[in-house]
């Protein structure tokens, strides 16, 4: 196979990134140049990228190097549930756990019997979330569940960790709540405090605690389960009576079965499902736990149709696609390392976390495809938080520091939270992020500086001394996806759409974004570390 820097359209992109390129502030002010824009009919999306450093020229060839690198070719190749993570031979089929996309009745592009899997632990989840919720499932003395501590580290804590925060409204209590529900804790960390903390609050006897781990061997938290089944066990529930506070989300149901979890309490996923890749599936039970079945169907669907959407729209309307040149763009041709994620509503506070895990693990990648080295830069440092917090830190360095950080905006235009003055905070919150942007883009340069600390009253010598360091250079390239509302149907959309723009560039990049070797040796050498202690007896040096 080719490397990305073979193929015409990236030599194209190479020639047009070592000619002169104007400002942003020159490019926002050409003719046509609202045309870049885009919106995904049906998942409540709207991407202005109308701020990215590029032009017409540039756009067409990251176009074309999309079409070279066969995007379109891979994609159906995916939904068809070819095996395209070629280092362990298997489909990707997360896609499969929101369910067909396409009209209601149309055939699943993955088979028949993938879905009916799928479909089956989708209702035997859901089913166990209603009855948890509605009362039904009850300790081992008979009393309602009021509380679910979820024990899971990476895939199987942050999707649902995140989402969980994402959708408050629709958690007990909340303004949007489908009836009454458990309160959901999650722990991921094995440090000690983490588990004491959740657990020193709660009640033994009306605790459900979820182990949630694809092999069912993962040190952090087989740690953290053995603690809180000792937990439960000098709380008065001890022995055989656990079974009714444990519950196993595995692809290895056999080693959870022998660990003492019983099969109705036992929920399973397959190999064909990455752990950062997993929130849809019954790892996504303590979300759907959370925010009830109903909501959490929502938020299937909200994926399905991003799914929807991926599939069929042209490669210039596509926001993945869209999202994912733009990345490129800047990454190997603008020299830029680093991607900033800045949410400004505050129930995303760990999307950009989220984001980083999903984005890193899965293109953090030097080795193509076919084991010969990229040749290229890959998947950026992501990183980043919520946008109004990081005016007030780190902004300052996207100003005027000596990095050139490409920052992606995430918004919401629509507010219901329940105080008075709403729609006052939703105005402010905007307000800054739109802002931002315009303001990263354009900066200011020294004559317009020059003339606002005139206006402050400043004499003209004093502001000629400090004009320096008063303006900003400016030319930052960025985008911003507008949410119409934050909903389980939008939010499901969102992630689709992040997983996908993920899947797009590492198909340019001709790297695998399915495994993760990285992960595994830090693993292997505390296992080889914790064998060789207990060998010599040695105390830990």
């Amino acid at each position: 196979m080719p490397t990305p820097t073979q193929l015409p359209a990236w030599q194209h992109l190479s020639a047009l990134a070592a000619s002169p390129q104007p400002h942003l502030r020159e490019r926002l002010n050409q003719p046509g140049r609202s045309a870049l824009q885009a919106s995904a009919a049906g998942t409540g999306i709207r991407l202005d990228f109308t701020r990215q450093a590029f032009d017409s020229a540039i756009w067409a060839a990251l176009m074309q190097l999309a079409r070279e690198a066969e995007v379109e070719g891979q994609r159906s190749a995916m939904f068809a549930g070819e095996a395209i993570n070629t280092t362990e031979q298997r489909a990707v089929l997360h896609v499969a756990l929101r369910g067909a996309p396409g009209a209601s009745g149309d055939a699943a592009p993955w088979g028949a019997a993938i879905q009916q899997l799928v479909q089956t632990e989708l209702d035997r989840v859901c089913d166990f979330v209603d009855r948890v919720r509605a009362g039904e499932v009850r300790g081992s003395t008979g009393l309602a569940i009021t509380d679910v501590v979820n024990i899971g580290i990476g895939g199987s804590d942050l999707g649902p960790r995140m989402a969980a925060e994402a959708l408050a409204p629709w958690c007990s209590g909340g303004h949007h709540a489908q009836g009454p529900g458990p309160r959901v804790h999650f722990v991921s960390n094995p440090d000690a405090w983490a588990l004491h903390s959740t657990l020193s609050a709660l009640n033994p006897q009306t605790t459900l605690v979820i182990v949630a781990s694809k092999t069912f061997t993962t040190q952090e938290t087989m740690t953290n389960a053995a603690s809180a089944r000792r937990w439960l066990e000098d709380g008065g529930v001890a022995g055989a009576a656990q079974s009714a506070h444990l519950v196993a989300i595995t692809a290895a149901p056999q080693k959870s079965a022998v660990a003492g979890y019983p099969a109705e309490h036992t929920f399973t996923f397959w190999d064909w499902v990455g752990g950062r890749y997993s929130v849809w599936s019954a790892l996504g039970m303590p979300l759907a736990l959370a925010i009830g079945s109903r909501a959490f169907r929502e938020f299937l669907a909200g994926g399905q149709a991003m799914d929807e959407h991926f599939r069929s729209a042209p490669l210039e309307q596509n926001l993945p696609a869209i999202l994912a040149l733009s990345g490129v763009w800047n990454r190997n041709f603008l020299n830029c390392p680093t991607q900033l994620l800045s949410c400004y509503p505050s129930r995303l506070a760990r999307f950009a976390p989220f984001v980083q895990q999903l984005d890193m693990e899965s293109n953090g990648k030097r080795i193509r495809k076919d084991g010969q080295p990229v040749e290229a830069s890959t998947g950026p440092i992501v990183w980043g938080g919520l946008g109004i917090d990081g005016q007030h830190a780190y902004f300052q360095l996207l100003h005027q520091g000596t990095h050139r950080v490409p920052v992606e905006f995430v918004g919401v235009e629509s507010e219901d939270t329940p105080l008075p003055l709403a729609a006052e905070h939703h105005r402010v919150v905007n307000l800054n992020l739109r802002a931002q942007s315009q303001a990263l883009a354009e900066g200011r340069g020294a004559a317009d500086t020059l003339q606002a600390l005139m206006l402050e009253g400043q004499s003209a010598e004093r502001a000629e001394l400090f004009v320096s360091q008063r303006s900003f250079p400016g030319d930052v390239p960025n985008s911003v996806l507008w949410l119409d509302q934050l909903t389980p149907h939008r939010l499901g959309a969102l992630i689709a759409l992040y997983e996908h723009k993920v899947f797009v560039q590492a198909t340019i990049w001709g790297i695998n974004p399915y495994d993760q070797w990285g992960v595994e040796l830090g693993k292997t050498m505390a296992k080889q570390m914790e064998t060789s202690r207990s060998v010599d007896h040695s105390p830990p040096r």
